[in-house]
């Protein structure tokens, strides 16, 4: 196999430590959404969520004292301000909010800024069938891939796939548990975007790793296939950077100017495309590794069935 000599960083020789910190994280991700949980939104609780829009520049603390104004006093559970001079605010209500609430808060906001805010309400069910339908989609998308990657290259490789593609979406779910930033709908679009963000990147390594192991004429050493699979990461290496640096620059730009209503979904993107390279890199690649080389080790400890024609007849 003719590669260029040229120095390679020793992905390989470091894949113990890659597994060790992922496995860390798993362990403390479990921890933190047993005891802390997530900050889930009304779109996954029951709830109301009233948009308010006025004139002028808004402060949270007004728009908590303009709810206490309302009627029979009203306070919401989180405030959320938004615009361009934050002359609009989002307030969350856990539980829902009954037909008469509803019209003496439009009422007051009505005679107030001249605008009449609009109600969005989600009952217990709904943000049960959402969360639901969340983990269908990603277990349907999880099938969908190791049948497709199963075909198109061989199952190890699927395999190795899902587990880095559940590796990432688990990581943002636990930075989001950390940081207690509201679960909603958008977020889950996020989820699902890094979903296919992850695997296209990793499947670009996989078929490297596949063009490469064809220039090979045996795989006779563990040595021989770590080296396949660092040479093939070093390969996509620039790749995989200049792509995730070019979405990433955009993700920020809608993180930073994007407004509050998609926060939630640019930040998650922001924290995925780093999971996604990282779990391409570092893991997806690395497990392959492990587990086809138990399976060559395998094919060769398999006896051989003898040839009834080299037996010698019994006299």
């Amino acid at each position: 196999m003719n590669f260029k000599t040229k120095k390679q960083l020793p992905f390989v020789k470091h894949r113990k430590k890659f597994f060790m910190f992922s496995l860390a994280f798993t362990l403390l991700g479990i921890i933190l959404l047993s005891t802390v949980g997530l900050n889930l939104g009304i779109d996954f609780e029951s709830g109301s969520k009233v948009e308010v829009l006025a004139g002028d520049t808004l402060t949270e603390d007004q728009v908590y004292e303009d709810f206490s104004e309302a009627g029979s006093g009203y306070k919401p559970d989180d405030v959320t301000l938004a615009g361009d001079n934050n002359e609009m605010a989002y307030a969350s209500f856990i539980g829902t909010l009954d037909q008469s609430e509803i019209a003496e808060i439009q009422n007051y906001f009505m005679d107030k800024y001249d605008n009449e805010p609009s109600v969005s309400t989600v009952s217990p069910q709904v943000g049960q069938e959402l969360a639901k339908n969340a983990l269908i989609s990603v277990l349907i998308a999880s099938v969908g891939i190791i049948i497709y990657v199963s075909i198109r290259f061989q199952f190890l490789y699927g395999v190795a796939s899902i587990v880095a593609l559940l590796h990432d979406a688990f990581f943002i779910i636990v930075i989001f548990s950390i940081l207690q930033f509201e679960v909603n709908v958008p977020f889950i679009a996020a989820v699902l975007t890094i979903v296919g963000y992850s695997i296209n990147d990793t499947i670009v390594t996989f078929d490297r790793i596949r063009e490469n192991m064809r220039e090979q004429e045996e795989i006779k050493t563990f040595d021989n296939l770590a080296s396949v699979v660092d040479i093939s990461l070093n390969q996509t290496l620039a790749r995989s950077i200049n792509t995730v640096l070019t979405v990433v620059f955009a993700a920020a730009c809608i993180f930073l100017l994007g407004g509050e209503a998609i926060r939630s979904f640019s930040f998650a993107l922001l924290v995925g495309l780093i999971a996604g390279t990282y779990s391409s890199l570092f893991l997806a690649s690395q497990l392959w590794l492990v587990w086809k080389w138990k399976s060559l080790e395998r094919e060769k400890n398999k006896p051989k069935k003898e040839d009834p024609e080299d037996l010698e007849p019994e006299l």
